[in-house]
């Protein structure tokens, strides 16, 4: 470090920094020092780099804003809230099966959470929607809490938390599935809510750029834990909200220091470390680090000896400082200078307890929201507030490395927790840890109910669905239902034309979403560049290099496609964000991500799972699907099992469609279902870069299409009724194999076949078991059957069943097939080559669809095996053949 050779010097410089700050102030003083700055550089100094400030309160004392409520009030309900959220999970543990939930995060943030409920949070009114809030997951009691006081809940609503298979039970944590009125936004699951947060204020903008809906008051506020910031959702983003100016996102980190299983940064500080990623991405960052207790010892500080010791101790000291008590704070902080000891020599312990965390001080937090909401420069904010894991439980629970899973109280915890508090509750009541509610006209619930009622009503709260829109009829997609007239085309170029189609319709073209992560010209969507511009919150400020080319890439701040980088996780954020439009705007988009498939659910399941809890609608479009239709490419890029992970999740409904006509009658069943009759489902179709002639639509089908399957054709063969018939199966990629092998089964073995292709093995599986289900509930009944087995069993012959995902996709339906059934798949890992040779190494083209159907004739004795051998011979298919699952 440098040793200071002049302090005489140094204080002078630092006198006039002082006078001019005093003088023309912070902005000015700002210029000065950029001016200094640049002018040292000229010369090759090497400057000093720091993006941190000194670990303090960003907000000076002169500068807070005052919180205008009545304090001594706003605490007494905080403590009542405080009482009942944690009443709520230990008398869950109480109860046989110890249900569980979280004390300590809501403990930490109660402060943060009241001041916003009190201040900031607007439920909406006729002047305005409402704010956007993602919870921290495990703060969940707490807002149950809060509304329980509030009367939404009563006591029994809270001794039903976590027991929710009943339909009355309150959810362990925010999900908008299990309830649909109250919360919004699913964000237990590590990361999800941070990055939920920011792709939907980026929504908010471009709906408000596009002069769709005026967002202009609103404000979305993401509460953050320190450890979550570990997840790569949540920071992975945020250069995002620094880029485009998100204004209107205010983050809250709470920084308790403390993980699971340890402090988030023993040996160094988070909250700095944080300030300095989030100040680099372009965001304002207000730290709210000491309450006000602190703020006399700053103002003694003049040597900047508090500062120093401040900025030396790493986490892990703050946390002993809590957890060891006021005379290990007094030795091990204070005693590390004589002056910092003489500070506070004659202070009590009772007084140096009383040294609070800027976030369990309401005033702090009251002026680092104020300046969040009133700044205007342009950028996102992030409060990073200083707070105790466990506050309020002392030795059993405050700052502890097993402070997150705290359930269990002692009945000494629970006198020391009233007393604190100040709950009115007697010794011999505590041992049922009974909740506390004032009656309605108490002092308490009319102030809170007064401070709800001027930002808009309770909150939080949900719309469940909204006004329906007029979904065109099918005849839109003419040209789709047409074919392609003799000229091949990929079913990728059909859902291009159709989502021009879409886009097109004056009813509901400028509600349709076209979203990409970076690869909108592999899938030909080009062309809309230029016709529907992308969004950027800045316009086009450069020429683009390919303006001459009629697809040029024009970027406009009123642009509707959303084209996210190389970023499936920001572009399914962002999908999310589109797709609750209904709920969080009132005004319902239709939105469409195309994604290369192999990285769509593998990659982002933990957001596709929160779709379905979020009640998502609109479309998710797997652009170059399946194992075998990307020359080239490989193991890495060849998707074999997205239609397996989608039929995870319950909403999901996935389609493989082969040809463009079944994608437009899928899409428009869709829209259908999500707009017009308000269903919570979304839809995920594959779609491939394979060109081959598309037919028209057959008459009829529309239905089977929709349930799953159709019968395509039938090919007889001469011996007609005599010969041996066999049904064919076939979805997507494969399906073109399917009907050759057909051709070949009729011209090489006089087998005759019924093709039949397969939309969605998915649905007809979902269809089965549901069908499975009632029959074994309704014993007494006539049995119902499934469609596949209605479909089949009046057929002649076995099942083959061929696709370009694993078996176990098809494999689905063995259950509810009566014949004898066979299923291809592509098993195993991908392989870079031609389309022909991957479907003969994976065992999926017409020859092998061939081979397979007379095994299966075969094994039903309809004809010789040594057929098979014949045609194995043929086709020259070797028996010894690696399997390619192990190859």
């Amino acid at each position: 470090m440098y040793q200071d050779d002049d302090p005489i010097e140094t204080t002078e410089w630092l006198d006039a920094l002082e006078s001019l700050i005093e003088n023309e102030g912070v902005e000015r003083a700002k210029f000065i020092l950029e001016r200094l700055s640049e002018r040292a550089s000229r010369d090759g100094t090497v400057l000093p780099y720091s993006i941190n400030t000194p670990f303090r309160n960003s907000i000076p004392v002169s500068q807070q804003a005052q919180m205008p409520g009545d304090l001594f009030m706003e605490r007494r309900i905080r403590s009542l809230i405080r009482w009942n959220a944690m009443a709520m999970v230990v008398r869950a543990n109480k109860r046989p099966g110890e249900l569980g939930g979280h004390i300590s995060t809501f403990s930490s943030a109660a402060t943060l959470y009241d001041v916003g409920f009190n201040y900031f949070f607007h439920g909406g009114d006729d002047k305005r929607d409402a704010d956007l809030v993602y919870f921290q997951g495990h703060a969940a009691p707490g807002i149950y809490a809060r509304s329980f006081l509030e009367g939404r809940f009563d006591e029994w609503q809270l001794d039903k938390f976590r027991e929710e298979v009943d339909g009355e039970g309150l959810p362990s944590y925010p999900h908008p599935w299990l309830l649909p009125d109250y919360w919004q936004f699913p964000t237990v699951s590590m990361g999800l809510g941070p990055i939920q947060a920011i792709y939907q204020a980026h929504v908010m903008k471009y709906l408000d750029n596009r002069e769709l809906i005026d967002s202009d008051k609103r404000k979305v506020w993401a509460f953050v834990g320190d450890g979550e910031c570990d997840e790569p959702e949540t920071l992975g983003s945020i250069s995002k909200a620094g880029r485009e100016g998100l204004d209107n996102l205010i983050f809250v980190v709470n920084c308790n220091l403390q993980r699971l299983d340890g402090p988030v940064r023993g040996n160094g500080k988070i909250i700095q470390e944080l300030e300095g990623v989030f100040r680099g991405a372009g965001w304002n960052v207000i730290k709210v680090v000491w309450g006000r207790m602190w703020d006399p010892l700053f103002e003694k500080d003049d040597d900047g000896v508090m500062q120093k010791a401040m900025d030396e101790v790493c986490d892990g000291d703050l946390q002993n400082y809590v957890f060891k008590g006021p005379a290990y704070t007094r030795k091990e902080f204070f005693g590390r200078y004589p002056e910092l000891s003489k500070m506070v020599e004659n202070w009590t312990d009772e007084e140096l307890l009383k040294l609070n965390r800027g976030g369990h001080d309401p005033y702090k937090v009251y002026a680092a929201y104020q300046k969040a909401v009133s700044q205007a420069n342009g950028k996102p904010t992030v409060i990073l507030a200083h707070t105790i894991k466990g506050y309020g439980f002392g030795q059993a629970g405050e700052a502890q490395n097993t402070a997150h899973s705290l359930k269990k109280l002692d009945l000494d915890t629970l006198k020391d927790f009233r007393d604190r508090f100040a709950i009115p509750l007697k010794d011999d009541e505590l041992e049922d840890v009974p909740y506390y509610r004032p009656a309605p006209d108490s002092p308490e619930l009319v102030y809170m109910k007064k401070r709800r009622q001027e930002l808009g009503g309770f909150y939080p709260k949900r719309n469940k669905d909204c006004q329906p829109l007029k979904i065109p009829d099918l005849d839109i997609f003419k040209q789709i239902l047409e074919g392609s007239n003799g000229r091949e085309i990929s079913t990728t170029m059909a859902f291009v034309r159709i989502l021009t189609a879409l886009v097109k319709d004056k009813r509901i073209g400028k509600r349709v979403v076209p979203i990409v992560p970076d690869e909108a010209r592999t899938f030909g969507m080009e062309g809309m560049f230029r016709q529907l511009g992308i969004y950027t919150s800045e316009g086009q400020k450069y020429v683009p290099q390919d303006r001459e080319q009629i697809m040029y890439y024009r970027e406009d701040k009123k642009g509707q496609i959303l084209q996210e980088g190389i970023n499936e996780d920001g572009a399914m954020a962002t999908w999310m964000a589109a797709a609750t439009s209904y709920s969080t705007n009132n005004f319902p988009l239709i939105p469409f991500y195309v994604f290369y498939s192999m990285f769509g659910f593998q990659r982002v399941g933990d957001l596709a799972w929160a779709s379905g809890d979020i009640q998502a609608r609109g479309f998710l479009i797997g652009g170059t699907a399946g194992r075998t239709t990307i020359n080239g490419e490989g193991l890495q890029h060849q998707d074999g099992h997205s239609h397996v992970l989608a039929n995870t999740i319950p909403n999901c409904r996935a389609y493989d469609p082969a040809f463009g006509y079944e994608m437009a009658v899928v899409i428009r069943q869709g829209m259908k279902e999500m707009f017009e009759d308000n269903q919570n489902v979304f839809y995920y179709l594959t779609v491939e870069n394979e060109f081959y002639e598309q037919p028209a639509m057959p008459d009829g089908c529309e239905d089977g299409i929709i349930k799953g399957m159709y019968q395509f054709s039938s090919v007889n063969a001469k011996g007609g009724k005599k010969a041996p018939r066999v049904q064919l199966l076939g979805s997507g990629a494969i399906f073109n194999e399917v009907t050759a092998a057909a051709e070949l089964l009729k011209e090489d073995w006089g087998v005759s076949s019924d093709v039949w292709s397969v939309t969605s093995y998915n649905e007809l599986a979902r269809d089965g078991q549901h069908v499975e289900r009632w029959n074994h509930l309704h014993p007494d009944d006539k049995p119902r059957k499934a469609y596949v087995t209605e479909m089949m069993e009046k057929q002649q012959g076995p099942v083959v069943s061929s696709t370009d995902y694993i078996k176990l996709h098809s494999e689905q339906l063995r259950a509810f097939i009566p014949k004898t059934y066979m299923t291809l798949g592509t098993d195993g890992f991908g392989r870079s080559d031609t389309r022909q040779k991957l479907r003969n190494f994976f065992e999926v083209d017409r020859y092998y669809v061939t081979v397979t159907a007379l095994a299966a004739l075969a094994k039903d004795g309809d004809i010789k095996q040594e057929t098979v051998l014949e045609a194995m011979r043929k086709y020259g298919i070797d028996r010894n053949k690696p399997n390619p699952v192990l190859s």
